[in-house]
């Protein structure tokens, strides 16, 4: 009870709500189709079959604003900095997205995000006042801390059900992330983006729109949890939509590259079989041998069996899955008595089961009381990316427990490992680059760096998250850390330091072996002025005119001007950096800068690497003209091609 007398308006709107549904959108009647509902006026204006949703046009202007951002390299809290090809980017995803255009354009082959399902208890960014200036929104919400990290009251707004544009929200949010991602893809890219029934719709339509129809690869129903009191209908699964860039360009057929892990027992298995005549022999070599190799066999790490016909498994069931199946009893080759059958029988007739038995295919028991199971052997192995997939959400919880002195509460609701890397190997190969833009806890880095270890591939990743601030009564606040950025570094480093423990004494960790580490870069604002092109007062256009006397913004090092150089440059993040006398060197001879102080000498220097393109400051000059002529004069000479800042 509220006190307030009857709300007329509002119960008539429900009961209308209740008796034609389908003429409200968002809460708010949508009169064009009420109209057509009641055969008055139906006419719809600008007919056409297209997703629309409130402030879809204002999403466009948020994604087509160019960012002046940079990313600075945070070595103290990287892993081998130099060395690795790896990538993690601190800061808000559509600012970063912006930042990586120019570098990463299409050169990601697989995309996976876990963006937030839209359940009403979310909390995520989306544009509320687009008219707003930076400082005014700054000024009105304040989007960090006195610590500078990102706060719940700031950045993220909470997207309730009672909100009036809840699913316009969500889509507005999603819309510039998605299609800022699809232009980093290369064009055998594959986008995968995990959902549940909140938004499973609205987000096949989204992609739809923004990779195209024709583009759609499948969606993959997960069933990832018991629901044991359901209210009407057991809701026991989420979705993942699966989208190419240019579906087209894919190969005909989908290999995972575990299936070495296939070819690897084979090889085995003829190896001991050459090698050993008795069966128990055999057998007993081949359990040395699997205990021994067993963490590098999955997905095939059920096969710890072995007979003269190959290593096989013997997990694969008779049952007949869904409805009556079968009945005959099967006579136990020891006790002489007939095997248990399964609950609903058996999937095959008879005389398949016979044949079966006769060709060894079928796996007894101790005695009559284990029902029996299908050998399949390793050769026999089929690979194939199915639509459904049964595998315990929990899971990603217990894949923390001891990376986080056994809290497996440190981050909520992590995807599985078993579930990232059911698909990742269908996609991910060789040198493929992975971008995750909604990394959470970095499960996705875990993937790649435990495929690497298994085949000593080279995939690299670039995860992104925001430094969202840890709820006060959170495990990982109580652990120590602040944000979900620091826990997702954390993860990586445990996991680094996970592998080394497990693989030491078996490879040293040269370049020629898995890449054991990653790069932290944080979002930040440019280390260079930037020009405003219509100041709106004198006043303005004498401060416009100062960045002609010094355009570093700060006091930046040298290194962080070198990164952002390079990105508005083209060149990625694992672009090599040498330090020359007086310039740096980027990739031999991309491009060279100069930064500080400069004579002749430097660029003489300079032009015997004859790279591609020279950028210097103009402070480097010290108001030499003289010295920026002659070494514009001489580079123009060498066909270098060379700009000032």
């Amino acid at each position: 009870m509220d006190g307030k007398s009857l709300d007329t308006v509002a119960t008539l709107k429900e009961k209308l709500s209740a008796l034609i549904p389908e003429a409200f959108a968002e809460g708010k009647i949508d009169w064009e189709k009420l109209k057509a509902v009641l055969g008055e006026d139906i006419n719809f204006s600008n007919e056409r079959y297209v997703l629309n949703w409130a402030g879809k046009s204002d999403a466009f202007k948020v994604m087509q604003t160019p960012t002046t951002k940079t990313l600075v390299p945070a070595k103290d809290e990287s892993v081998n900095f130099d060395e690795t090809e790896n990538i993690f980017i601190e800061g808000e995803n559509l600012e970063v997205l912006k930042t990586l255009q120019k570098s990463y354009f299409g050169k990601i082959k697989m995309i996976y995000i876990d963006p937030p399902y839209n359940t009403g208890k979310d909390s995520f960014i989306y544009p509320d006042k687009f008219s707003e200036t930076k400082e005014e929104y700054l000024k009105r919400v304040g989007d960090k801390d006195e610590e500078g990290y990102m706060t719940k009251d700031g950045m993220f707004h909470k997207n309730s059900k009672e909100n009036g544009q809840y699913h316009s929200n969500w889509l507005n949010m999603m819309y510039p992330r998605l299609f800022m991602a699809k232009n980093l893809m290369k064009d055998d890219g594959v986008i995968f983006v995990s959902i549940d029934d909140n938004e499973v719709q609205n987000l096949k339509l989204l992609m739809n729109e923004i990779f195209g129809e024709e583009n759609w690869i499948g969606t993959v129903v997960w069933k990832n949890a018991t629901d044991n009191n359901p209210t009407q209908v057991a809701i026991e699964h989420e979705y993942m939509h699966v989208y190419s860039k240019n579906k087209n360009s894919l190969e005909s057929e989908w290999k995972s590259s575990l299936s070495d892990v296939k070819d690897k027992l084979i090889e085995i298995g003829e190896k001991l079989i050459s090698e050993n005549k008795d069966l128990s022999h055999l057998q007993a070599n081949y359990s040395i041998w699997y205990k021994e190799n067993k963490s590098y066999l999955w997905p095939l790490d059920r096969y710890k069996y072995i007979d003269f016909g190959g290593v096989y498994t013997g997990s694969q069931s008779v049952h007949n899955p869904g409805k009556e199946g079968y009945r005959y009893d099967i006579i136990h080759p020891k006790t002489k008595k007939p095997c248990k059958q399964p609950l609903m029988g058996y999937r095959f007739p008879e005389t398949t089961m016979n044949e079966l038995i006769e060709n060894d295919k079928i796996i007894f028991g101790e005695d009559e009381e284990k029902i029996i199971e299908l050998k399949v052997y390793a050769k026999d192995f089929l690979e194939k990316f199915s639509s459904v997939l049964e595998l315990d959400g929990r899971l990603g919880s217990y894949d923390l427990k001891g990376l986080f002195e056994n809290s497996k509460r440190i981050f909520n609701n992590p995807k599985p490992l078993r579930f990232l890397e059911s698909f990742f190997p269908f996609v991910l190969k060789e040198e493929d680059i992975m971008l995750d833009f909604f990394s959470g806890s970095s499960s996705t880095a875990h993937t790649v760096l435990n495929l690497n270890s298994k085949d000593n591939g080279k995939r690299k990743f670039i995860c992104v998250q925001l430094p969202e601030e840890c709820e006060v009564k959170s495990e990982a606040y109580k652990a120590g850390y602040q944000n979900i950025a620091d826990v997702s570094k954390e993860r990586i480093r445990r996991v680094i330091d996970t592998i080394k423990n497990e693989r030491e004494g078996e490879l040293d960790f040269s370049d020629d072996n898995i890449d054991l580490g990653f790069k932290v870069f944080k979002l930040s604002e440019s280390n260079f002025k930037q020009w405003q092109p219509k100041p709106k007062s004198a006043e303005e256009l004498a401060e416009q005119m100062k960045l002609f006397v010094n355009p570093i913004n700060g006091e930046p090092t040298n290194e962080s001007m070198a990164f952002e150089l390079l990105l508005k440059s083209g060149l990625n993040l694992n672009s090599s950096i040498a330090e020359k006398e007086g310039f740096y060197l980027i990739n031999e001879n991309e491009l060279a800068l100069v930064l500080e102080e400069t004579n002749e000498s430097v660029f003489s220097a300079i032009a015997t690497h004859s790279p591609k393109r020279v950028i210097a400051l103009d402070t480097a000059f010290k108001d030499n003209d003289q010295l920026k002529t002659n070494a514009a004069l001489q580079l123009k000479d060498a066909g270098i091609d060379f700009k000032t800042i």
